[in-house]
């Protein structure tokens, strides 16, 4: 797939061998490092650089990664949670939870399963986070039609779920993302932690767009709570300005030590 990609963006714009930024997860270990960037390399291109996704995210999102002053991003993708808190162009402290976008979608097929008997497709679970999906009550309580197999007799049918019902089941899943914020936040140098106080979270991937996410994040740790801007797009945008500006934003790459 990288192969083709950078063989056709290559021939496009007779380009040649191109430098490549590709994001990670963060806290990734050296041994993955160097199985990432072989890859890259392998596929056809002439320099590979890291960077990890939160920071990503944070340059995407329109933070200043460079201040001395603290900042916090968290982003959550599809398979994992990732909480940074980011100042001088590095990640100060980060953790990473293996729930996210994915989960929350089992955690929907789950529920329509053991609640009302009936089984539908991850395809189904995510248009349920997407348009009835909450982190709290909403306002207007919302339905939703879906449509199925019945567990007790195999055949298709039609059931409506509730915002409260889709909440009930992300609960768990959702209360474990706000946990992980509120450790890394606990474990942020005191100094950064009034910079954060003052301009508060970032939220950013597609789980950002979960409703009422942002006033639960902001009444569990005070302090309040802003989505990006295109929230899924965050990591792709921030990779991509990295590349554009690669010399003065080379302090946030991973590996940006083997360039020198």
């Amino acid at each position: 797939m990288l192969k083709n990609l950078i063989e056709k963006i290559g021939s496009r714009y007779n380009l040649g061998k191109p430098r490549v930024v590709v994001g990670v997860p963060s806290g990734i270990t050296e041994v993955e490092e160097r199985a990432v960037e072989e890859s890259v390399m392998q596929a056809g291109a002439k320099e590979v650089y890291l960077i990890e996704e939160p920071m990503a995210a944070a340059i995407g999102s329109n933070l200043d990664v460079g201040e001395p002053s603290g900042s916090i991003i968290v982003d959550i993708g599809g398979g994992t949670t990732e909480v940074a808190v980011i100042s001088l162009g590095g990640i100060v402290v980060s953790h990473s939870l293996r729930i996210a976008g994915d989960e929350l979608d089992e955690d929907i097929v789950n529920y329509v399963k053991h609640e009302m008997n009936l089984a539908i497709g991850e395809t189904t679970a995510e248009q349920i986070k997407m348009e009835i999906g909450c982190a709290m009550p909403l306002m207007t309580e919302k339905t939703m039609e879906i449509r199925g197999r019945d567990l007790a007799d195999g055949l298709p049918r039609n059931v409506n779920i509730t915002s409260t019902q889709a909440e009930e089941a992300m609960k768990e899943s959702i209360s474990k993302i706000v946990e992980i914020v509120k450790l890394t936040l606990e474990k942020t140098p005191p100094e950064l932690a009034s910079d954060i106080m003052e301009k508060g979270i970032v939220l950013a991937g597609g789980g950002a767009l979960i409703k009422n996410l942002d006033k639960l994040l902001s009444m569990e740790t005070g302090m309040p709570v802003y989505i990006a801007e295109e929230p899924l797009d965050a990591v792709v945008r921030g990779t991509g300005k990295t590349l554009e500006d690669l010399e003065r934003l080379k302090t946030v790459l991973v590996n940006s030590r083997k360039r020198k």
